[in-house]
Protein backbone atom coordinates (compact mmCIF):
# COMPACT_ATOMS: atom_id res chain seq x y z
CA UNK A 1 0.00 0.00 0.00
CA UNK A 2 1.73 2.98 -0.95
CA UNK A 3 1.30 6.68 0.30
CA UNK A 4 0.51 10.16 -1.76
CA UNK A 5 0.87 13.12 -1.60
CA UNK A 6 -1.35 15.49 1.26
CA UNK A 7 -2.13 17.85 -0.83
CA UNK A 8 -5.19 17.60 -3.54
CA UNK A 9 -3.44 17.17 -7.63
CA UNK A 10 -3.14 20.21 -9.50
CA UNK A 11 -3.88 20.79 -13.03
CA UNK A 12 -0.85 20.46 -15.31
CA UNK A 13 -1.85 22.14 -18.60
CA UNK A 14 -0.96 20.27 -22.02
CA UNK A 15 1.75 23.04 -23.11
CA UNK A 16 4.98 23.17 -24.08
CA UNK A 17 6.98 25.14 -21.58
CA UNK A 18 7.85 28.46 -23.22
CA UNK A 19 3.45 28.32 -23.59
CA UNK A 20 3.06 27.70 -19.79
CA UNK A 21 5.85 30.25 -18.92
CA UNK A 22 5.19 32.96 -21.45
CA UNK A 23 1.72 32.42 -23.05
CA UNK A 24 -0.59 34.27 -20.28
CA UNK A 25 2.14 36.80 -19.21
CA UNK A 26 -0.04 40.08 -17.94
CA UNK A 27 1.00 43.31 -20.03
CA UNK A 28 2.17 44.71 -16.69
CA UNK A 29 4.79 41.90 -16.09
CA UNK A 30 6.80 42.65 -19.32
CA UNK A 31 8.25 45.29 -17.85
CA UNK A 32 9.68 43.76 -14.61
CA UNK A 33 13.20 43.07 -14.74
CA UNK A 34 13.54 38.73 -15.31
CA UNK A 35 16.69 38.84 -15.20
CA UNK A 36 19.98 40.73 -13.50
CA UNK A 37 23.93 40.18 -14.19
CA UNK A 38 25.13 40.13 -10.68
CA UNK A 39 28.39 41.18 -12.03
CA UNK A 40 27.39 44.11 -14.29
CA UNK A 41 23.50 44.80 -13.16
CA UNK A 42 22.29 44.87 -16.70
CA UNK A 43 19.02 43.91 -16.59
CA UNK A 44 16.98 41.45 -19.35
CA UNK A 45 13.24 42.39 -18.72
CA UNK A 46 10.43 40.08 -19.51
CA UNK A 47 9.52 41.65 -22.84
CA UNK A 48 13.24 41.57 -23.85
CA UNK A 49 13.80 38.15 -22.30
CA UNK A 50 10.53 36.88 -24.37
CA UNK A 51 12.16 39.09 -27.27
CA UNK A 52 15.65 36.89 -26.72
CA UNK A 53 13.86 33.37 -26.59
CA UNK A 54 11.80 33.71 -30.30
CA UNK A 55 15.09 35.58 -31.75
CA UNK A 56 17.40 32.53 -30.59
CA UNK A 57 14.56 29.94 -32.01
CA UNK A 58 14.07 31.99 -35.02
CA UNK A 59 18.22 31.87 -35.68
CA UNK A 60 18.16 28.13 -34.90
CA UNK A 61 15.21 27.70 -36.99
CA UNK A 62 17.56 29.62 -39.91
CA UNK A 63 20.50 27.04 -38.99
CA UNK A 64 18.55 23.80 -40.07
CA UNK A 65 17.83 22.93 -36.20
CA UNK A 66 14.43 21.24 -36.50
CA UNK A 67 11.90 19.74 -33.58
CA UNK A 68 14.08 16.78 -32.36
CA UNK A 69 17.53 17.82 -32.75
CA UNK A 70 19.50 18.35 -29.77
CA UNK A 71 21.61 21.31 -28.80
CA UNK A 72 24.02 21.90 -26.34
CA UNK A 73 24.18 24.45 -23.70
CA UNK A 74 27.93 25.09 -22.06
CA UNK A 75 27.31 28.62 -19.64
CA UNK A 76 27.53 29.59 -16.08
CA UNK A 77 24.55 31.52 -15.12
CA UNK A 78 24.64 34.31 -17.41
CA UNK A 79 21.24 36.36 -17.87
CA UNK A 80 22.15 34.91 -21.99
CA UNK A 81 21.62 31.66 -20.45
CA UNK A 82 17.88 31.78 -20.18
CA UNK A 83 17.18 33.38 -23.45
CA UNK A 84 19.21 30.97 -25.16
CA UNK A 85 17.57 27.65 -22.97
CA UNK A 86 14.09 28.67 -23.81
CA UNK A 87 14.74 29.36 -27.38
CA UNK A 88 16.10 26.40 -27.71
CA UNK A 89 12.91 24.78 -26.90
CA UNK A 90 10.84 27.09 -28.37
CA UNK A 91 12.27 25.87 -31.85
CA UNK A 92 10.87 22.03 -30.90
CA UNK A 93 14.47 20.73 -30.46
CA UNK A 94 15.92 19.59 -26.87
CA UNK A 95 18.49 21.19 -24.63
CA UNK A 96 21.18 18.96 -23.55
CA UNK A 97 23.25 21.18 -20.69
CA UNK A 98 26.71 20.85 -19.86
CA UNK A 99 28.36 21.54 -16.83
CA UNK A 100 30.22 24.51 -17.24
CA UNK A 101 33.33 22.84 -14.76
CA UNK A 102 33.93 19.83 -17.38
CA UNK A 103 37.05 19.95 -19.42
CA UNK A 104 37.03 18.93 -23.42
CA UNK A 105 36.79 14.70 -23.01
CA UNK A 106 33.65 15.44 -20.89
CA UNK A 107 31.83 18.02 -22.97
CA UNK A 108 32.87 15.88 -25.78
CA UNK A 109 31.56 12.67 -24.56
CA UNK A 110 28.00 14.11 -23.35
CA UNK A 111 28.34 15.94 -27.42
CA UNK A 112 28.76 12.34 -28.77
CA UNK A 113 26.02 10.67 -26.52
CA UNK A 114 23.47 13.32 -26.76
CA UNK A 115 24.29 14.02 -30.67
CA UNK A 116 24.26 17.83 -30.21
CA UNK A 117 23.88 19.47 -33.68
CA UNK A 118 25.15 22.80 -32.21
CA UNK A 119 26.87 24.10 -29.40
CA UNK A 120 26.50 27.28 -27.04
CA UNK A 121 29.34 28.63 -24.92
CA UNK A 122 31.08 31.29 -23.41
CA UNK A 123 34.45 33.33 -23.98
CA UNK A 124 35.98 31.86 -20.92
CA UNK A 125 34.71 28.39 -21.82
CA UNK A 126 35.71 28.35 -25.39
CA UNK A 127 38.95 26.51 -25.72
CA UNK A 128 37.85 23.26 -23.87
CA UNK A 129 34.09 23.68 -25.82
CA UNK A 130 36.32 24.08 -29.35
CA UNK A 131 38.22 21.52 -28.66
CA UNK A 132 35.29 19.46 -27.89
CA UNK A 133 33.48 20.65 -30.82
CA UNK A 134 36.50 19.45 -32.90
CA UNK A 135 36.51 16.64 -31.76
CA UNK A 136 33.38 15.01 -32.24
CA UNK A 137 32.80 17.04 -36.09
CA UNK A 138 31.01 19.79 -34.95
CA UNK A 139 31.68 22.79 -37.27
CA UNK A 140 32.92 26.30 -36.01
CA UNK A 141 29.81 28.18 -37.46
CA UNK A 142 27.96 25.58 -35.29
CA UNK A 143 29.82 26.78 -32.13
CA UNK A 144 28.03 29.76 -31.23
CA UNK A 145 29.86 32.32 -28.34
CA UNK A 146 27.42 34.03 -26.20
CA UNK A 147 29.28 36.83 -25.50
CA UNK A 148 31.44 36.96 -29.08
CA UNK A 149 34.98 35.58 -29.93
CA UNK A 150 37.02 36.08 -33.12
CA UNK A 151 35.71 33.06 -35.68
CA UNK A 152 32.50 32.54 -34.03
CA UNK A 153 29.01 33.96 -34.21
CA UNK A 154 27.79 35.78 -31.04
CA UNK A 155 24.47 35.81 -29.26
CA UNK A 156 23.93 39.20 -30.62
CA UNK A 157 24.41 38.33 -34.30
CA UNK A 158 21.41 35.51 -34.19
CA UNK A 159 19.61 38.46 -32.73
CA UNK A 160 20.15 40.93 -35.04
CA UNK A 161 19.28 38.51 -37.78
CA UNK A 162 15.50 38.88 -36.94
CA UNK A 163 14.38 35.75 -38.55
CA UNK A 164 11.31 34.80 -36.92
CA UNK A 165 10.41 32.03 -34.31
CA UNK A 166 9.10 28.63 -36.27
CA UNK A 167 5.79 27.35 -36.14
CA UNK A 168 6.63 23.91 -34.75
CA UNK A 169 4.30 21.10 -33.35
CA UNK A 170 4.44 18.54 -30.67
CA UNK A 171 3.13 16.67 -27.97
CA UNK A 172 4.13 18.04 -24.74
CA UNK A 173 3.54 14.58 -23.17
CA UNK A 174 6.09 13.03 -25.09
CA UNK A 175 8.67 15.52 -26.99
CA UNK A 176 11.89 15.63 -25.04
CA UNK A 177 12.62 19.41 -23.95
CA UNK A 178 15.76 18.84 -21.77
CA UNK A 179 18.41 16.04 -21.48
CA UNK A 180 20.66 16.77 -18.15
CA UNK A 181 23.21 14.26 -17.62
CA UNK A 182 23.06 12.55 -14.27
CA UNK A 183 25.83 13.81 -11.84
CA UNK A 184 27.39 10.26 -11.88
CA UNK A 185 28.30 10.07 -8.46
CA UNK A 186 27.71 6.79 -8.42
CA UNK A 187 28.85 5.65 -12.00
CA UNK A 188 28.91 6.89 -15.80
CA UNK A 189 26.48 9.77 -16.25
CA UNK A 190 23.59 9.22 -18.19
CA UNK A 191 21.18 11.39 -20.51
CA UNK A 192 18.00 11.90 -18.71
CA UNK A 193 14.93 12.25 -21.11
CA UNK A 194 12.89 14.85 -19.93
CA UNK A 195 9.95 16.03 -21.62
CA UNK A 196 7.72 19.26 -22.00
CA UNK A 197 5.36 17.49 -19.67
CA UNK A 198 7.51 17.01 -17.07
CA UNK A 199 9.13 20.18 -16.48
CA UNK A 200 5.51 21.88 -16.63
CA UNK A 201 3.88 19.22 -14.11
CA UNK A 202 6.92 20.18 -11.81
CA UNK A 203 6.55 23.82 -11.45
CA UNK A 204 3.22 23.30 -11.37
CA UNK A 205 3.30 20.56 -8.61
CA UNK A 206 6.32 22.99 -6.90
CA UNK A 207 4.57 26.42 -7.18
CA UNK A 208 1.61 26.59 -4.54
CA UNK A 209 3.80 24.98 -1.81
CA UNK A 210 7.24 27.63 -2.55
CA UNK A 211 5.46 30.73 -1.28
CA UNK A 212 7.77 32.63 -4.31
CA UNK A 213 6.00 35.29 -6.04
CA UNK A 214 6.43 38.21 -8.57
CA UNK A 215 8.19 40.26 -5.61
CA UNK A 216 10.60 37.67 -4.97
CA UNK A 217 14.51 38.27 -5.72
CA UNK A 218 16.08 35.53 -6.31
CA UNK A 219 19.95 34.74 -6.01
CA UNK A 220 20.49 32.51 -8.94
CA UNK A 221 24.05 30.85 -7.59
CA UNK A 222 22.83 27.30 -8.61
CA UNK A 223 23.64 26.48 -11.76
CA UNK A 224 21.34 26.65 -14.24
CA UNK A 225 22.76 23.38 -16.28
CA UNK A 226 21.86 21.64 -12.94
CA UNK A 227 18.29 20.39 -13.25
CA UNK A 228 17.70 22.00 -9.45
CA UNK A 229 19.00 25.44 -10.57
CA UNK A 230 17.15 25.16 -13.98
CA UNK A 231 13.70 24.09 -12.65
CA UNK A 232 13.26 25.73 -9.24
CA UNK A 233 15.37 28.68 -9.94
CA UNK A 234 14.83 29.20 -13.66
CA UNK A 235 11.33 27.74 -14.57
CA UNK A 236 9.85 28.52 -11.39
CA UNK A 237 11.19 31.77 -11.02
CA UNK A 238 10.10 33.10 -14.30
CA UNK A 239 6.85 31.42 -14.03
CA UNK A 240 6.04 33.86 -11.15
CA UNK A 241 7.59 36.64 -12.65
CA UNK A 242 10.44 36.92 -9.97
CA UNK A 243 13.27 38.66 -10.53
CA UNK A 244 16.69 36.57 -11.27
CA UNK A 245 20.47 37.90 -9.98
CA UNK A 246 22.39 36.00 -11.79
CA UNK A 247 26.10 34.84 -10.31
CA UNK A 248 28.20 32.80 -12.97
CA UNK A 249 29.76 30.90 -9.82
CA UNK A 250 29.64 30.73 -5.92
CA UNK A 251 31.98 33.23 -4.26
CA UNK A 252 30.95 33.72 -0.53
CA UNK A 253 31.82 37.72 -0.63
CA UNK A 254 29.66 38.61 -3.63
CA UNK A 255 26.71 36.34 -2.32
CA UNK A 256 26.63 37.96 0.58
CA UNK A 257 26.99 41.47 -1.84
CA UNK A 258 24.69 40.49 -3.47
CA UNK A 259 22.17 39.70 -1.32
CA UNK A 260 22.34 43.01 0.75
CA UNK A 261 22.85 45.26 -2.21
CA UNK A 262 19.79 43.29 -4.43
CA UNK A 263 18.16 42.63 -1.23
CA UNK A 264 17.51 39.05 -2.45
CA UNK A 265 14.29 37.61 -0.59
CA UNK A 266 14.15 33.81 -1.27
CA UNK A 267 18.08 31.77 -1.41
CA UNK A 268 18.04 28.77 -2.99
CA UNK A 269 21.24 26.55 -1.62
CA UNK A 270 22.85 23.77 -1.46
CA UNK A 271 24.27 22.31 1.89
CA UNK A 272 28.02 23.78 1.29
CA UNK A 273 26.41 26.86 1.26
CA UNK A 274 24.32 26.43 4.54
CA UNK A 275 28.11 25.32 6.01
CA UNK A 276 29.49 28.90 5.21
CA UNK A 277 26.23 30.68 6.18
CA UNK A 278 26.27 28.95 9.77
CA UNK A 279 29.91 29.05 9.83
CA UNK A 280 31.64 31.83 8.73
CA UNK A 281 32.21 34.96 10.11
CA UNK A 282 32.13 36.88 6.93
CA UNK A 283 28.47 36.89 7.38
CA UNK A 284 27.84 39.19 10.43
CA UNK A 285 29.79 41.59 8.04
CA UNK A 286 26.49 41.78 5.70
CA UNK A 287 23.07 42.96 6.63
CA UNK A 288 21.06 40.16 5.18
CA UNK A 289 17.67 40.64 6.87
CA UNK A 290 16.04 40.99 3.30
CA UNK A 291 16.01 36.90 2.96
CA UNK A 292 12.64 36.15 4.18
CA UNK A 293 13.70 31.77 3.28
CA UNK A 294 16.47 29.99 2.77
CA UNK A 295 15.68 26.60 0.68
CA UNK A 296 18.36 23.73 0.36
CA UNK A 297 18.55 20.65 -1.84
CA UNK A 298 20.59 18.44 -4.17
CA UNK A 299 22.09 17.25 -1.03
CA UNK A 300 20.29 15.97 2.52
CA UNK A 301 20.67 19.27 4.97
CA UNK A 302 21.29 18.13 8.39
CA UNK A 303 19.15 19.62 10.75
CA UNK A 304 21.34 21.23 13.77
CA UNK A 305 22.89 22.75 10.64
CA UNK A 306 19.82 23.92 9.10
CA UNK A 307 18.50 25.14 12.36
CA UNK A 308 22.17 27.21 12.93
CA UNK A 309 21.22 29.36 9.80
CA UNK A 310 17.84 29.80 10.84
CA UNK A 311 18.90 31.35 13.62
CA UNK A 312 21.69 33.41 12.43
CA UNK A 313 19.93 34.63 9.45
CA UNK A 314 16.69 34.90 11.41
CA UNK A 315 15.27 33.34 8.40
CA UNK A 316 12.79 30.17 7.77
CA UNK A 317 15.13 27.23 6.75
CA UNK A 318 13.33 24.79 4.57
CA UNK A 319 14.63 21.89 2.20
CA UNK A 320 13.64 18.94 -0.39
CA UNK A 321 14.58 15.98 -2.25
CA UNK A 322 14.80 15.40 -5.97
CA UNK A 323 17.25 13.94 -8.71
CA UNK A 324 17.38 14.76 -12.39
CA UNK A 325 14.87 11.84 -13.15
CA UNK A 326 12.16 13.76 -11.59
CA UNK A 327 12.53 16.91 -13.07
CA UNK A 328 14.11 16.94 -10.17
CA UNK A 329 11.51 18.13 -6.92
CA UNK A 330 9.35 15.13 -5.38
CA UNK A 331 9.64 16.19 -1.96
CA UNK A 332 9.72 19.36 -0.25
CA UNK A 333 8.99 21.44 3.60
CA UNK A 334 6.40 23.87 2.34
CA UNK A 335 7.12 27.82 2.84
CA UNK A 336 3.97 27.82 5.02
CA UNK A 337 5.75 23.76 6.75
CA UNK A 338 6.38 25.51 10.27
CA UNK A 339 5.67 22.35 11.76
CA UNK A 340 7.49 19.65 9.79
CA UNK A 341 10.85 18.51 11.10
CA UNK A 342 13.64 20.05 9.42
CA UNK A 343 15.43 16.82 9.61
CA UNK A 344 13.55 15.59 6.87
CA UNK A 345 12.73 16.71 3.39
CA UNK A 346 9.11 17.38 3.71
CA UNK A 347 5.91 15.30 2.30
CA UNK A 348 5.38 13.83 -1.56
CA UNK A 349 4.83 16.70 -4.02
CA UNK A 350 1.03 16.78 -5.79
CA UNK A 351 0.17 14.27 -8.20
CA UNK A 352 2.57 11.85 -6.85
CA UNK A 353 2.99 8.65 -4.53
CA UNK A 354 5.45 7.02 -2.91
CA UNK A 355 6.60 3.26 -1.90
CA UNK A 356 9.14 2.79 0.75
CA UNK A 357 10.41 -1.03 -0.03
CA UNK A 358 13.25 -3.22 1.65
CA UNK A 359 15.62 -3.64 -0.13
CA UNK A 360 16.70 -7.19 1.02
CA UNK A 361 12.83 -7.98 0.81
CA UNK A 362 11.63 -6.51 -2.14
CA UNK A 363 8.26 -5.65 0.45
CA UNK A 364 6.92 -2.07 1.42
CA UNK A 365 7.46 -1.03 5.06
CA UNK A 366 5.11 -0.81 7.15
CA UNK A 367 4.44 2.85 7.93
CA UNK A 368 3.32 4.17 10.56
CA UNK A 369 -0.50 5.43 11.49
CA UNK A 370 -1.29 9.01 10.18
CA UNK A 371 -1.01 11.67 12.24
CA UNK A 372 1.29 9.41 15.10
CA UNK A 373 4.72 10.37 16.35
CA UNK A 374 6.22 6.70 14.46
CA UNK A 375 8.50 6.22 12.30
CA UNK A 376 8.87 3.60 9.74
CA UNK A 377 11.70 1.01 9.06
CA UNK A 378 13.92 2.26 6.63
CA UNK A 379 13.48 0.93 2.63
CA UNK A 380 14.84 2.17 -0.77
CA UNK A 381 11.95 5.22 -1.80
CA UNK A 382 10.29 4.66 -5.13
CA UNK A 383 8.44 7.23 -6.13
CA UNK A 384 5.28 7.94 -9.50
CA UNK A 385 4.08 10.70 -10.89
CA UNK A 386 4.29 13.45 -13.96
CA UNK A 387 7.30 14.32 -13.04
CA UNK A 388 9.05 10.90 -13.91
CA UNK A 389 11.47 10.66 -16.47
CA UNK A 390 10.89 8.60 -19.76
CA UNK A 391 13.95 6.65 -19.41
CA UNK A 392 17.88 7.31 -20.48
CA UNK A 393 18.90 8.15 -23.19
CA UNK A 394 20.03 5.06 -25.54
CA UNK A 395 20.28 2.33 -22.25
CA UNK A 396 17.68 0.34 -21.97
CA UNK A 397 19.41 -1.58 -19.40
CA UNK A 398 19.38 1.28 -17.08
CA UNK A 399 15.96 2.51 -17.96
CA UNK A 400 14.93 -0.59 -16.63
CA UNK A 401 16.81 -1.04 -13.22
CA UNK A 402 15.49 2.38 -12.54
CA UNK A 403 11.66 2.18 -13.89
CA UNK A 404 9.68 -0.38 -13.30
CA UNK A 405 6.36 -1.52 -14.76
CA UNK A 406 4.25 0.40 -12.77
CA UNK A 407 5.93 3.77 -13.68
CA UNK A 408 7.52 3.59 -10.16
CA UNK A 409 11.04 5.23 -10.16
CA UNK A 410 13.78 3.44 -7.62
CA UNK A 411 15.70 6.09 -6.37
CA UNK A 412 18.27 4.36 -4.67
CA UNK A 413 18.12 6.39 -1.74
CA UNK A 414 17.12 4.55 1.72
CA UNK A 415 14.38 6.23 3.61
CA UNK A 416 12.44 6.51 5.96
CA UNK A 417 8.63 8.71 6.48
CA UNK A 418 6.78 9.32 9.88
CA UNK A 419 3.36 9.57 10.75
CA UNK A 420 2.87 13.11 9.08
CA UNK A 421 4.00 11.42 5.77
CA UNK A 422 6.93 13.56 5.89
CA UNK A 423 10.12 11.43 4.46
CA UNK A 424 13.47 11.68 5.39
CA UNK A 425 16.67 10.31 3.78
CA UNK A 426 18.92 8.20 5.57
CA UNK A 427 21.62 7.47 2.95
CA UNK A 428 22.14 6.64 -1.04
CA UNK A 429 21.55 2.92 -1.00
CA UNK A 430 25.18 1.61 -2.77
CA UNK A 431 27.00 4.26 0.05
CA UNK A 432 26.02 2.36 3.33
CA UNK A 433 28.47 1.04 5.07
CA UNK A 434 28.75 -2.47 6.46
CA UNK A 435 31.00 -2.63 9.77
CA UNK A 436 30.29 -6.28 10.87
CA UNK A 437 26.56 -6.74 9.30
CA UNK A 438 25.24 -3.71 10.72
CA UNK A 439 24.83 -0.46 8.06
CA UNK A 440 26.29 2.90 9.13
CA UNK A 441 24.68 5.83 6.69
CA UNK A 442 27.74 7.83 5.64
CA UNK A 443 25.59 10.85 5.89
CA UNK A 444 24.59 10.49 9.80
CA UNK A 445 28.06 10.60 10.63
CA UNK A 446 29.21 13.63 7.92
CA UNK A 447 25.99 15.49 9.75
CA UNK A 448 27.69 14.76 13.56
CA UNK A 449 31.18 16.09 12.43
CA UNK A 450 30.20 19.35 11.15
CA UNK A 451 28.83 19.88 14.23
CA UNK A 452 32.09 20.65 15.75
CA UNK A 453 32.87 23.84 15.77
CA UNK A 454 36.58 23.24 14.54
CA UNK A 455 35.54 21.11 11.39
CA UNK A 456 34.96 23.04 8.26
CA UNK A 457 33.51 20.23 6.28
CA UNK A 458 33.52 16.33 6.30
CA UNK A 459 33.03 13.24 3.96
CA UNK A 460 32.68 9.76 5.19
CA UNK A 461 33.21 6.36 3.35
CA UNK A 462 33.94 2.76 3.93
CA UNK A 463 37.63 1.51 3.37
CA UNK A 464 38.65 -2.25 4.38
CA UNK A 465 40.83 -2.32 7.60
CA UNK A 466 43.83 -4.88 8.19
CA UNK A 467 41.42 -7.50 8.35
CA UNK A 468 39.49 -6.67 5.36
CA UNK A 469 36.64 -5.55 7.53
CA UNK A 470 35.07 -2.54 6.07
CA UNK A 471 35.20 0.32 8.60
CA UNK A 472 34.24 4.23 8.34
CA UNK A 473 36.82 6.66 7.60
CA UNK A 474 36.47 10.84 7.63
CA UNK A 475 37.74 13.00 5.76
CA UNK A 476 38.33 16.36 7.58
CA UNK A 477 38.17 19.50 6.73
CA UNK A 478 39.62 22.27 9.49
CA UNK A 479 38.38 25.69 10.17
CA UNK A 480 41.44 27.93 9.42
CA UNK A 481 43.77 27.64 12.45
CA UNK A 482 42.14 25.01 13.89
CA UNK A 483 44.04 21.60 15.41
CA UNK A 484 42.51 18.39 15.60
CA UNK A 485 44.07 15.26 15.75
CA UNK A 486 42.95 11.74 14.48
CA UNK A 487 41.96 10.87 18.01
CA UNK A 488 39.98 13.89 18.82
CA UNK A 489 38.24 13.03 15.67
CA UNK A 490 37.57 9.85 16.47
CA UNK A 491 36.97 10.30 20.62
CA UNK A 492 34.73 13.22 19.67
CA UNK A 493 32.23 10.75 17.10
CA UNK A 494 32.43 7.79 19.75
CA UNK A 495 30.61 9.69 22.31
CA UNK A 496 28.10 10.18 20.39
CA UNK A 497 26.83 7.28 18.16
CA UNK A 498 26.77 3.17 18.59
CA UNK A 499 29.68 1.22 19.04
CA UNK A 500 29.03 0.44 15.41
CA UNK A 501 28.82 3.64 13.83
CA UNK A 502 32.31 5.08 15.38
CA UNK A 503 34.89 6.51 12.72
CA UNK A 504 37.76 3.67 13.17
CA UNK A 505 40.37 5.82 10.45
CA UNK A 506 40.35 10.00 10.13
CA UNK A 507 42.72 11.61 7.36
CA UNK A 508 42.58 15.74 7.14
CA UNK A 509 42.28 17.14 3.93
CA UNK A 510 42.11 20.57 1.96
CA UNK A 511 38.57 20.47 0.45
CA UNK A 512 36.21 17.84 0.09
CA UNK A 513 35.23 16.87 -3.44
CA UNK A 514 31.82 17.29 -4.53
CA UNK A 515 29.87 18.29 -7.74
CA UNK A 516 28.81 21.73 -8.76
CA UNK A 517 25.09 21.10 -7.02
CA UNK A 518 26.77 20.36 -3.67
CA UNK A 519 26.77 16.41 -3.97
CA UNK A 520 29.51 14.92 -1.92
CA UNK A 521 31.95 12.78 -4.57
CA UNK A 522 32.53 9.61 -2.46
CA UNK A 523 33.73 7.47 -5.74
CA UNK A 524 36.43 10.34 -5.94
CA UNK A 525 37.50 9.92 -2.39
CA UNK A 526 37.09 6.01 -2.69
CA UNK A 527 39.21 5.96 -5.99
CA UNK A 528 41.99 8.09 -4.26
CA UNK A 529 41.89 6.01 -1.35
CA UNK A 530 42.37 2.71 -4.15
CA UNK A 531 45.20 4.87 -5.43
CA UNK A 532 47.39 4.90 -2.15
Amino acid sequence: MSFKSPFPDVEIPNKSVYDFLFGDIADEDLARPALVDGSSGAVTDYKTLIGQINGVAGALAARGVEVGDVVALHSPNVPAFGSVFHGILRAGAIATTINALYNAEDIGKQLTDSKAKMIFTVSPLLPQAKAAADAVGIAAENVIVLDGAEGHQSLKDLLTEGAAAPDVSFDPATHLAVLPYSSGTTGRPKGVMLTHRNLVANVSQIQPRMGADHDDVLLAVLPFFHIYGMTVLLNLGLKVRASLITMPRFDLEQFLSLTTEKKITYLFIAPPVAVALAKHPLVDKYDISSVRCVFSGAAALDENLGNAVAKRLHTKVRQGYGMSELSPVSHSIPFDGDDMPLSSCGVAVANSENKIVDPATGEEVEYPEAGSDQVSAPGELWIKGPNVMVGYLNNDEATKETLDSDGFLHTGDIAIVDGQGCVSIVDRLKELIKYKGYQVPPAELESLLLTHPQIADAAVIGVLDDEGEEVPKAFVVLQQGAELSEDDVMTFVSEKVSPHKKVRRVAFIDVVPKSASGKILRKDLRAAEKAH
